[in-house]
């Protein structure tokens, strides 16, 4: 496949890049280290032109995907040649050296790009004095290519054109033998292609060679003028703008439903400004102009690479298929020549019975006369030198193994055709050792049709397993080629659980970038005051308040993304607004890559674990994306009902611990105790936290956070007692108590709410109390079978120890700053009216609302390109979910890595805490696992195999230990 330019292509490319002269450098960009794109700019007017050093030079019209962070090439372009015109472009000589001009006199800076042997780009002054080179090196003891040489323009060639008696001596001084077209190529600036089109156009092979096909006396003169025909092209080429070609090859490749059918693709080999005669025969694609075949050509060179991969695998398959039936009909045809063989021996043997008796018997009275085995070699020697005939017959004895070989022919045969050498078996009569081979002959018999039974068996199997591992190519290869790499996937990232889309970066430069680029006021910016954590920001554009629970969500990431995972510390982050992130200290100093200056207060976090989850989100189509609006969505608690859902998952992990009021009949005290150790830890952390800010009063800054949460906070309370006049009983919460208990969920906590308890009657209250005090006997009786599991008992009093001095508004309070947004009801008994109030007014302040905005343009606002795309790219995250279901269509599944409360209600998940395991070893362990799901589907299991190694593990932060059901089983 073609993958640079030659002198014919860039002559033909510059003349259409002429069009570019006038328009202004709107920006640089780069897409590897070889490759950059110049955005130009004129009026309404815009192009981009594409660079990649020794290979090419064009104009592009689609969407590469651009470095996280500029290079230090790009960022020396953006100074110098930012908002200069192109003034001028053009080939340096005959060379295969593009000069482009941008600025005029002094103001001049010139971008050289040489495209040929490893390549070279270079920025210049307008005297030609290089102010940044992207490949340093020297050319012998006189060209140095460095910053603050001056660029060697004098070593560029001038084309000049041969005359017929230059060529006489190009030829002379050749070899006989030597290829026409090998001698030419490196005296002319054509390239080989245009030399190629012109000789066979002049009536030459392309084989043509000197001596043989080509006679230098008879042929000059016609050489010449295919010479100067290729000059006349490359002079039109210079004035006129070209047409494109794609050349291409008809590639087969087996059906994968039928292997005997045989498909067709065409892949791209070549392209060219011009149909060569060499070209006409093939299959070609042609386009309006060169700069669109280029464009084309190199925009779908990947997805080629991946049909020619997947083809080269469908053809090592088939192979296999195909030596499958060659070793079985070898085999077939080994077993019928052995049973041919073993035969002709048996009928050899009965025919010479005579002369193999004697021959048995001689060597056993040999044997028993104790002669050794040199001995009897050299007896048989003379007898067969004194014309005996059994002698002569014998032509090796085996006697380690009791065997000689005879050398028998059939005497009844009138063909007479050559003897055959039989082993025969001293221990038996010449009788036996014919039964012996008649023998083997049966077994090779039954063998053959064994073979011949199983056969069948055997092409289905080998037939199935090629038709599977194409139609696993075919499906991989498709996927692969329609993955979209979106935009926030070159940084950490994940979606919360409400569906808020949050970046970190990776380094300090990703750090820069998603502060400076991304990050908008709406935005919230989350870190860690600890050693190598993420910069976090939460894209909010909606500008409504995010609710607490991606605020955690967002901080967990932030400590996993810092030394605390290897040293394995909890530690808790922060989170402040967009607009107090600043580049500027309060002394004006510019701050290094990657740190920021905060203003204003920090609102801090509550500590967080090192949990993270791996899981698969999938790319539904356009159609499916409806069936799964809203299951990514700030929970809100509703007073009227429980959906069986809730209901389901807190029968199973909540244990309720009810208290009787014996001094007041009319008031219930519900206390929620957490079964799940890992939400029971992160509690006590929390509300440790909460104790050292309120009660210590060390650090004035946190104090401040802390008492503006529990401002803040959603909070409705209920009068209660003292806490040690009302004895408790744990029970269960079964079924039964579902409709008489209204439960809401706040970021997985259930919490009684007060609507039931305003809205019931004071003689339905007594009844159920009544009700409730008739049953104590089988509550008890339930409690005995319920008894908490070891090591539960001690946890319970330590948490009951740990907070008996807590009452009821205290623990709200503390309930609230973990719980996820939502809105909270008014108490039935209000006694701080003026407190209830102003908790009312913050509560209609703060309030999200549960569905996201579209993305509105402000008026008299100019975005840039790159704003909408991220936008767009934001809205798009609806279309990616983590619960497929049998009626999605799916395009393709993206790894995430995120918090593992996050990936709660995800198919396919695993947990991720610090560890030992290599973090390539351990994706492969977690996808294997999801491969053996019993409940995957074909099609998600083609789209997880689809997943490239490196993507997986990618945003894994370092040495992990797996969890997840099943994994010791399947490991085992």
């Amino acid at each position: 496949m073609k993958t640079r330019f030659n002198s014919y292509d860039i002559v033909c490319c510059i003349t259409e890049l002429q069009k570019c002269i006038g328009m202004r450098v709107n920006n640089i960009y780069d897409i590897d280290n070889k490759t950059y794109l110049i955005r130009l700019q004129r009026s309404e007017e815009k192009n981009v032109i594409l660079i990649e050093s020794g290979n090419r030079l064009h104009s592009t019209n689609f969407e590469w995907p651009k470095n996280v962070a500029p290079s230090g090439f790009s960022m020396k372009m953006r100074k110098h040649l930012k908002n200069k015109r192109l003034e001028n472009i053009n080939q340096l000589g005959s060379d295969r050296i593009v000069d482009m001009q941008f600025g005029t006199s002094e103001a001049a800076y010139h971008l050289i790009l040489e495209l040929y042997d490893r390549g070279n780009l270079i920025l210049t002054d307008y005297d030609l004095v290089i102010l940044y080179v992207l490949r340093p090196h020297t050319e012998g003891d006189k060209f140095k290519f460095a910053v603050k040489e001056k660029y060697p323009i004098d070593r560029v060639k001038t084309s000049s054109t041969l005359n017929i008696d230059q060529i006489r001596d190009i030829l002379n001084n050749a070899k006989d033998g030597d290829q026409l077209k090998k001698i030419l190529v490196p005296h002319l600036e054509y390239g080989p292609s245009l030399l190629e089109h012109v000789l066979l156009k002049f009536g030459f092979k392309n084989s043509a060679k000197l001596g043989k096909d080509f006679k230098t006396d008879r042929d000059i003169n016609k050489l010449y003028e295919a010479i100067l025909d290729a000059e006349n092209l490359m002079n039109e080429a210079k004035k006129i703008p070209s047409k494109g070609f794609i050349i291409q090859k008809k590639e087969e490749r087996p059906n994968s439903e039928n292997i005997e059918q045989m498909e067709y693709f065409y892949s791209n080999q070549e392209f060219h400004p011009f149909l060569y005669d060499q070209h006409k025969n093939s299959p070609f694609k042609e386009f309006e102009t060169f700069n669109q075949a280029i464009d084309e050509y190199y925009s779908t060179l990947e997805g080629q690479k991946i049909e020619i991969r997947a083809l080269q695998q469908e053809r090592e398959a088939l192979k296999k298929l195909q030596n499958v039936r060659k070793d079985h009909t070898k085999r077939l045809e080994d077993l019928e020549k052995t049973q041919e063989v073993d035969k002709q021996k048996a009928e050899l043997i009965m025919s010479n019975q005579k002369l193999v008796e004697n021959a048995i018997y001689s060597i056993q009275t040999a044997l028993a006369n104790q002669i050794p085995w040199q001995d009897i070699a050299n007896l048989v020697k003379d007898a067969t030198l004194n014309g005996d005939p059994v002698a002569k017959q014998i032509k090796e004895l085996k006697l380690e193994k009791n065997h000689i070989t005879l050398s028998l022919f059939d005497p009844f045969d009138d063909a007479e055709l050559p003897a055959m050498n039989v082993d025969i078996d001293l221990d038996l009569s010449a009788f036996a050792n014919a039964r012996k081979y008649y023998d083997l002959k049966r077994s090779a018999a039954k063998k053959q049709e064994k073979t011949i039974q199983s056969q069948s068996k055997a092409f289905k199997s080998a037939e199935k397993k090629t038709k599977q591992t194409l139609k696993e190519m075919h499906t991989i290869t498709n996927i692969i080629k329609a993955r979209k790499v979106y935009w926030f996937e070159k940084f950490f990232w994940f979606i919360s659980s409400e569906n808020y889309l949050v970046i970190a970066g990776r380094d300090q430069q990703q750090n820069e970038l998603i502060v400076k680029r991304y990050m908008k006021p709406n935005d919230i910016y989350v870190h860690a005051d600890i050693h190598g954590a993420s910069s976090i920001v939460i894209k909010n554009p909606s500008g409504q308040p995010v609710p607490p629970k991606t605020l955690n969500e967002a901080g967990v990431m932030a400590i996993c993304y810092s030394v605390a995972w290897e040293a394995k510390v909890i530690t808790n982050a922060y989170w402040v607004q967009g607009d107090q992130v600043s580049k500027t200290a309060p002394t004006g100093e510019y701050l290094t890559t990657g740190s920021f200056m905060i203003r204003g207060k920090k609102n801090f976090l509550p500590p967080s674990h090192l949990i993270l989850g791996l899981g698969f989100l999938f790319r539904l189509e356009d159609g499916s994306v409806e069936r799964h609006l809203g299951e990514r969505k700030v929970v809100v608690g509703n007073d009227d009902c429980l959906s069986l859902a809730d209901s389901e998952s807190i029968k199973d992990e909540i244990e309720i611990e009810v208290s009787d009021n014996e001094n007041d009949d009319d008031e219930k005290k519900l206390e929620v105790v957490v079964e799940d150790e890992e939400k029971k830890e992160f509690e006590e952390n929390a509300n440790d936290d909460v104790d050292r800010e309120v009660n210590e009063g060390e650090e004035d800054n946190k104090q401040e956070n802390v008492e503006e949460k529990l401002e803040d906070a959603e909070i409705r309370n209920e009068e209660s007692s003292d806490e040690e006049q009302n004895p408790s009983i744990e029970i269960k919460l079964f079924s039964q108590f579902l409709p008489e208990t209204p439960i809401k969920i706040v970021d997985d906590f259930p919490i009684i709410t007060d609507k039931l308890m305003r809205e019931r009657k004071p003689s339905e209250s007594k009844m159920s109390r009544q009700s409730s005090h008739d049953s104590k006997e089988s509550i008890k009786q339930d409690k005995k079978q319920l008894q908490p599991k070891r090591g539960q008992k001690s946890k319970l009093k330590k948490i009951k120890e740990k907070y008996k001095d807590q009452d009821d508004e205290e623990r709200s309070l503390r309930m609230n700053i973990l719980q996820s947004a939502g809105s909270s009801k008014e108490n039935k008994k209000k006694t701080k009216k003026g407190k209830d109030d102003n908790i009312s007014k913050n509560n209609n302040k703060n309030a999200p609302k549960t569905v996201r905005q579209p993305f509105q343009k402000p008026e008299n606002i100019d975005i840039d390109d790159d704003e909408t795309t991220i936008q767009a790219d934001v809205d798009m995250i609806d279309a990616l979910t983590g619960i497929p279901v049998g009626e999605d269509e799916l395009l393709f599944a993206v790894p995430v890595v995120a918090p593992y409360n996050t990936l709660n209600n995800y198919k396919f998940k695993v947990k991720l805490t610090p560890g030992t395991s290599k973090r390539g070893k351990a994706a492969k362990t977690a996808v294997n696992m999801f491969l053996q799901d019993r409940t995957i589907s074909a099609r998600e299991k083609d789209l997880l195999k689809a997943v490239k190694d490196e993507q997986l593990a990618r945003n894994i932060p370092g040495k992990v230990k797996l969890s997840a059901p099943r994994l010791q089983a399947m490991r085992r």
